[in-house]
Parts: C-alpha cells; structure tokens; sequence
C-alpha cells in the first residue's frame, strides 16, 4: 500500500489557516493596544459648554402657559393683534439691517 502526501497537504493547509488567524489576531491586539494609549484632553471652555447645556436643557425656553393662553385666544377667535407693537417691531429691525449694512 502506497502512502501519499495528502494527510501532509491537509497538515500544511491547517496550520496555514491557523497562521492566518494568528496573524490577524495579532493585528487586531495591536491596533487595540495602539487606541488603548490614545487620550482625549478636553478644555476648560468644553467644560462651560456642557455646563450651560446641561443647564439649558433643564431650563424652559418659552412660557408654555402664554403659549397655552394665546392658543386658546385664537382658537376661540378673541385674539387681537397689536398693530402698533408690529409695526414698531418691523421698523426696529429694518434699522438694524441698514445700520448692519452700513458697517
């Protein structure tokens, strides 16, 4: 009975995987081991902006009653406008744009 190569071809392919996974895992544990020793080093001036946004947050933006009321005034059609305070409100801003544009 004649004994060929094949158990060694199957030997020699195993062991080529079997590197293969090796050498990946190595680069795997070496790109961890290099992200491992990186550091972030945040300012002082992070730090005041998570501070005002983690007060912002708890802080309300607009008046939800005023908001309510002025709802309730228009869905029940007694809302009034002011057409003074618009018009006073539209000239103030077209100042500010001409003076802006002057600058």
């Amino acid at each position: 009975m004649k004994i060929d190569d094949s158990l060694s071809k199957v030997a020699n392919s195993t062991n080529d995987r079997l590197n293969k996974t090796n050498r990946n895992k190595t680069e795997t544990d070496n790109t961890s081991n290099s992200a491992a020793k990186d550091s972030v080093k945040l300012s002082a001036i992070s730090s005041q902006l998570q501070s005002l946004e983690a007060k912002l947050a708890t802080d309300n933006v607009f008046d939800a009653d005023k908001v309510d009321s002025i709802k309730a005034a228009i869905s029940n059609g007694t809302f009034k406008i002011d057409t003074e305070k618009v018009a006073d409100g539209l000239i103030s801003t077209a100042k500010d744009l001409v003076l802006a544009n002057k600058i």
